[in-house]
């Protein structure tokens, strides 16, 4: 008869902070694993905390109380099999806490491993707030020698070398891996690596759920050795799953087991936004939302995600029309909201228009009408909508593109007010396409129906703000097709103005954007925090100083 190990592994949503809540989904998850026979259950990196806890690890007192929670999850785990949960360790006279993952069985730590390499690029300020750990040995679980590197520690070939040298026969990997569109094959190529160098079998376990602006996908996998996908556990979805391994002739291998869909592209980016602004609302003690509804894309689909991650019954949308406010606006954000399902609220602005022109009169005569009475008009729409967010408890939500924040076309103190923008690294292009999609395709995990949410009419029309007689977007930028391919370049990529123009551009017009995406940084730095999508994402991907006189010059 062979020899044979389980390992239970929980893809989970940890709230940040909240020690006691994330110990007792440990709790059902180790029960879960006893019930199954298992002989390890192996929870994400930091699950005890949520990931990424930022300066939170770096008070003592929030250090202690998940000392206290450890040692009561080792003595409630003790008859059963072996737990592995992440949470930070301070060592004595250690001058910050480690990023650790520990071991407990019986009662007792049998291992607490120490990260290593401590990313510190993007999203990721480790070094800020953990020290680097010595390269941890394997540890032995029912005669089974386990190696863990944790998240980072598995993008290198020394952590997993060296523990493949020191008696490791499988690799189980806890992580906290957030999402940006193609995560997967990065990951993919990594982990592949490590099983190739190595000869080992990898389980990547990955957190799940949203954390402010990042998105922790799931997608845990594992991989025998030389990279074959045995398991893959579903995106954006809590799992628990059984992994058996036989020994055989040239070490464990993983029984081969149920593989998920694993969502690309559109599909993936959409599940991001949808998870994104649940936990957001969920985590932050919000179960209802309302936006201001135009009638233009952009709050159709906010409005979408909304509906397909709160429920129809739980979004408000709100019209508030201006005398630049067209019949046709009127009848596409009706026909949306009650496609949708949603709660339709007019609230015309005409009459506070006027008594704010009125006020202003005296300071305005003799000037032309310009922006400044424009954005009154929006900054009056930001008003009336955060007092409806008070009076009735509801998150209002920003619906402004990649493209608007990159270039501030947005009214800071107006259609920028609120807690919470799901499109925030959406551009005005990506807003499009992904309308499309979900107007084709309907998921499970969607609250709202499925069909034609967002109308035709919409999609189809020329982008306008509508705060003056026929206005369109292209009257004050270029088309968005050139627009979001500049931006792409000088934001995503990071070419110079002159790469840019070589690559066929204007370069007045790419001038024009980078002078629109410096000057821009202000509005920025007060903006609602937004679903990260990609790689150079506003906030901490992308960090820029506001008072800035540097161009480029080529």
């Amino acid at each position: 008869m062979s020899r044979t190990f389980r390992l239970t592994i929980a893809q989970l949503n940890p709230v940040m902070g909240d020690l006691e809540g994330n110990a007792d989904k440990a709790r059902t998850a180790w029960a879960a694993g006893k019930a199954a026979g298992a002989d390890m259950v192996a929870l994400p990196e930091m699950f005890l905390t949520g990931y990424q806890p930022q300066d939170l690890v770096r008070k003592p007192a929030f250090v202690a109380d998940c000392v206290r929670h450890l040692e009561a999850l080792a003595a409630d785990c003790a008859d059963g099999p072996a737990l592995g949960i992440g949470a930070p360790w301070w060592g004595e006279g250690d001058d910050k806490p480690h990023n650790a993952w520990f071991v407990f069985e019986g009662g007792d730590t049998v291992a607490r491993v120490l990260k290593h390499h401590l990313p510190n690029y993007k999203v990721f300020d480790e070094k800020r707030y953990f020290q680097s750990g010595d390269v941890s040995g394997p540890y032995r679980i029912k005669g089974v020698g386990i190696g863990t590197p944790i998240c980072e520690d598995a993008w290198f070939e020394d952590v997993a070398e060296t523990l493949a040298e020191t008696g490791a026969e499988i690799l189980v990997i806890p992580n906290g891996s957030p999402y940006f569109t193609g995560k997967q094959d990065v990951r993919f190529a990594h982990i592949v690596s490590r099983t190739v160098e190595t000869g080992l079998p990898a389980v990547y376990l990955n957190l799940v759920g949203g954390q402010d602006d990042q998105v922790f996908d799931g997608a845990s996998f594992v991989l025998n050795p030389h990279g074959k996908l045995t398991h893959q556990l579903p995106a954006f979805e809590e799992h628990i799953d059984h992994i058996d391994f036989e020994l055989g002739d040239e070490g464990w291998v993983a029984v081969e087991g149920e593989k998920a869909h694993a969502p690309e592209g559109i599909e993936a980016d959409y599940h991001a936004t949808v998870l994104a602004l649940r936990d957001y609302m969920g985590k932050t003690g919000f179960s209802k939302a309302l936006l201001g509804m135009s009638g233009g894309v952009d709050s159709a689909l906010v409005a979408c995600i909304a509906a397909d991650a709160l429920g129809p019954e739980n979004v408000r949308c709100v019209m508030l029309p201006s005398e630049y406010t067209s019949q046709g606006s009127l009848d596409d954000a009706a026909t949306a909201a009650h496609a949708l399902g949603c709660q339709l609220d007019t609230v015309p602005i005409s009459g506070p228009r006027a008594a704010v022109s009125e006020a202003l009169a005296p300071f305005f005569t003799g000037t032309e009408p310009g922006i400044a009475e424009e954005n009154i008009q929006s900054r009056l729409r930001g008003l009336l909508l955060m007092a409806l967010s008070n009076k009735n408890g509801e998150m209002l939500l920003t619906t402004g593109n990649k493209s608007e924040v990159a270039v501030g076309y947005a009214t800071i103190y107006g259609d920028m007010s609120g807690g919470y923008n799901p499109i925030k690294d959406m551009y005005k292009t990506r807003v499009f396409d992904v309308c499309r999609w979900r107007n084709a395709n309907h998921r499970p995990w969607m609250q709202a129906p499925a069909g034609e949410m967002i109308p035709v009419s919409i999609i189809d029309k020329p982008p306008s703000a509508e705060l003056r007689p026929d206005q369109k977007d292209e009257d004050s930028l270029p088309p968005y097709e050139v627009l979001d391919a500049i931006l792409d370049r000088l934001i995503d990529r990071e070419l110079s103005v002159a790469e840019v123009v070589a690559d066929g551009y204007d370069r007045e017009t790419v001038k024009r954007v980078e002078w629109l995406i410096y000057i821009s940084e202000y509005k920025r730095f007060q903006s609602a925090p937004g679903a990260r999508l990609s790689q150079r994402a506003f906030w901490l991907d992308r960090r820029y100083p506001i008072v800035n006189r540097w161009r480029d010059p080529s």
